[in-house]
């Protein structure tokens, strides 16, 4: 199962006089991983390098900053696959110490930048949440909210029409058992729609 990143974790390496500072962090989007390397290009304006790895489905990317075509980025992002990680941003700050590393001390110097940050950050499992959309009689609003909260299932929106309609999501492994409550309580009055869209959130 798919893991990410419960807080920041950080790492420090000296290599022949350069130094790499690592960072893996929990991050949703490339936007926001842009802004974290922006800030970070602001912290060390001395640096020669901030290279960038972020796992976040669609939005993935491998930035080597400079650093020789594939040296950087790439073996950084590849360090979160083997670790079946996601929705993860892996940072290498680094500050050249005058002594080339080669293409080979390259890949192991930010492989192992990440390895390390890796090591002492806590994980947590992704659950594959799954949205739900019902439509139920003014009469059973208050009945599909207490157990929308009881099921602790986030509540996405509600439209108030001829019926009232709920968009909630929940972790999909729930979904069956909790259908099932509603229509009980429900009486057979509770309407569902279709919906396809599964996405993956931290659990």
């Amino acid at each position: 199962m798919p893991q990410t990143l419960r807080a920041p974790a950080h790492s420090e390496l000296l290599i022949k006089k350069s130094r790499f500072i690592g960072c893996v962090q929990p991050m949703a989007d490339r936007a926001s991983a842009q802004a974290v390397v922006e800030a970070l290009r602001r912290q060390h304006p001395g640096a020669a390098h901030v290279c960038w790895a972020l796992l976040a489905g669609g939005q993935s990317a491998a930035v080597d900053d400079g650093e020789p075509g594939g040296t950087a980025g790439r073996p950084m992002l590849d360090v979160l696959r083997h670790q079946d990680l996601e929705g993860v941003l892996a940072t290498v700050v680094r500050y050249f110490g005058g002594v080339k590393l080669g293409a080979g001390g390259l890949v192991r110097a930010y492989t192992d930048a990440v390895a390390q940050a890796l090591l002492t950050a806590e994980k947590m499992p992704l659950q594959r949440m799954q949205p739900l959309r019902c439509a139920v009689p003014y009469a059973l609003e208050g009945l599909v909210r207490r157990e929308v909260e009881a099921a602790g299932a986030e509540l996405l929106q509600v439209e108030h029409g001829s019926l009232v309609r709920f968009d909630l999501r929940l972790p999909q492994d729930q979904v069956p058992v909790f259908v099932a409550r509603l229509n009980d309580a429900g009486q057979g009055r509770v309407g569902w729609l279709e919906l396809h869209d599964v996405g993956l959130l931290p659990g």
